[in-house]
């Protein structure tokens, strides 16, 4: 028998605005810590550097962590023109200089070829895996490697101010699995002229908005208190991308046993993948089978 995990059963999320400097690990492990969480999780990793949304999950609400992974992102960010650097960011090696410096006309031209669904080569230094390795590892051993172009999607793309020659403030709107320092990349490499990401910051993710997030500082302050846990959110926002249908009140355990059960919805199409509750509670994800839905995600809610 496994051996059973300490803390607390607590479920829910949330949102802190993360400060540059630490790693995502290293702030979930202080969430987790503060409210004594038996489990938590994040729903995509900013690096250390970056600010903004990191929506932690607790308990249950980590079975939501793919849909909110998978929404839609925000991010708001300062280009440097004129330097490529090995990381694509400002922690890197400068590695390729230019003195041209493109006026806003020719960045608004060249932002268009960023829009829509374009393919996109990840960073050297990225969490992606060569080889089973993470391609960080082996571009911190000196290793040039040729990453596989992934296809993203990018709603909007704008320049929103240019505080001198040198800066670009950009926002970027796009689907999951985006490299804001690749976009800063290929551009100043469309451009004729270099860049790399000067400061990023992700204004929200999915339901979250940075706005709402709480700082580690208040975190620090109100650890294994009921302060904290007035911050916390309901699992059920990671299912907001979702359709929702309702359970019977002897659908629940039939749910939660894992066999399919009667639900009523309006609205929703064969096949489409739910979440159900009842009394506003999740209890299950699954498959919507014309009245019935086939779990394949269950809540101990």
């Amino acid at each position: 028998m496994g051996r059973k995990r300490k803390g607390r059963d607590i479920s829910g999320w949330l949102v802190v605005d993360k400060p540059a400097g630490i790693t995502s690990t290293a702030v979930v492990n202080k969430v987790r810590w503060a409210f004594d969480a038996k489990k938590a999780g994040h729903a995509g990793t900013l690096d250390p550097e970056a600010t903004g949304v990191l929506a932690v999950a607790l308990g249950e609400a980590t079975k939501t962590v793919p849909f909110v992974t998978d929404a839609m992102k925000a991010y708001s960010f300062t280009i440097r023109l004129g330097l490529a650097t090995n990381t694509d960011d400002a922690e890197g090696e400068v590695i390729g200089q230019s003195d041209l410096r493109p006026d806003d006309d020719a960045i608004k031209a060249a932002l268009g070829q960023f829009v829509g669904d374009i393919m996109q080569v990840p960073p050297q230094f990225s969490a992606v895996k060569v080889d089973g390795q993470r391609a960080y590892k082996k571009a911190r051993e000196g290793e040039e490697m040729a990453l596989a172009a992934r296809p993203l999607w990018v709603e909007e793309l704008v320049l929103v101010d240019r505080p001198d020659a040198d800066q670009v403030v950009l926002e970027m709107t796009c689907g999951k699995g985006g490299y804001v320092r690749a976009i800063a990349r290929d551009l100043g490499e469309a451009l004729g002229c270099k860049a790399h990401v000067k400061s990023l910051r992700r204004i929200w993710s999915g339901p979250f908005q940075a706005e709402d997030g709480v700082t580690l500082e208040q975190v620090d302050a109100m650890a294994k208190t009921p302060d904290l846990d007035a911050f916390l959110r309901p699992l059920e926002i990671g299912l907001d991308d979702l359709p929702e249908v309702r359970c019977l009140a002897e659908s629940v355990a039939r749910l939660r046993n894992g066999n399919p059960a009667t639900v009523i919805a309006t609205n929703v199409e064969f096949g489409e993948e739910v979440w159900a509750s009842y009394d506003g509670k999740a209890i299950a994800v699954g498959t919507y089978r014309g009245g019935e839905l086939q779990p394949s995600r269950i809540f101990n809610t």
